[in-house]
């Protein structure tokens, strides 16, 4: 049973950003399944390094996406990507630090924070963009 499930109201483009969407999800349940196993700190330091990564990837193809479009909300959501960013190398440093139970409490803060990007933020983009498209 996945911890964090795709879900059909998720779906923005059934293009790239889904794809990085499902890319996270599927970093997000490894990580959540690793620190269930017990799995050593090595293998949840290597799925942490990849989600961050990844994350940080991924916002700053929206923000290009944004940018190209003429989103007029860009710079509220560059405010919030590089915030959510800062909150996860806070908790990455803390898992550095030796707290076993960070990796956790990340897992269900990636998931809770994507859940609602998805839903909130990128559901904003993609109204502005069909509207856009229909001028």
């Amino acid at each position: 049973m996945s911890y964090f499930k795709w879900a059909s109201d998720m779906v923005i483009d059934d293009g790239p950003i889904d794809q990085d969407h499902l890319h996270l999800v599927q970093l997000v349940n490894d990580l959540h399944s690793a620190t269930s196993e017990g799995q050593g700190k090595e293998v949840v330091g290597q799925i942490l390094d990849q989600l961050l990564a990844y994350t940080a990837e991924h916002l700053s193809r929206e923000e290009q996406l944004m940018r190209a479009a003429g989103f007029p909300n860009l710079e509220r959501h560059q405010q919030g990507h590089a915030k959510f960013i800062a909150q996860l190398h806070a908790l990455k440093q803390r898992y550095d630090g030796g707290s076993l139970a960070v990796a956790a409490q990340l897992s269900a803060v990636l998931r809770d924070w994507l859940s609602l990007h998805i839903r909130r933020s990128d559901k904003e983009l993609l109204a502005y963009l069909k509207q856009k498209s229909q001028r």
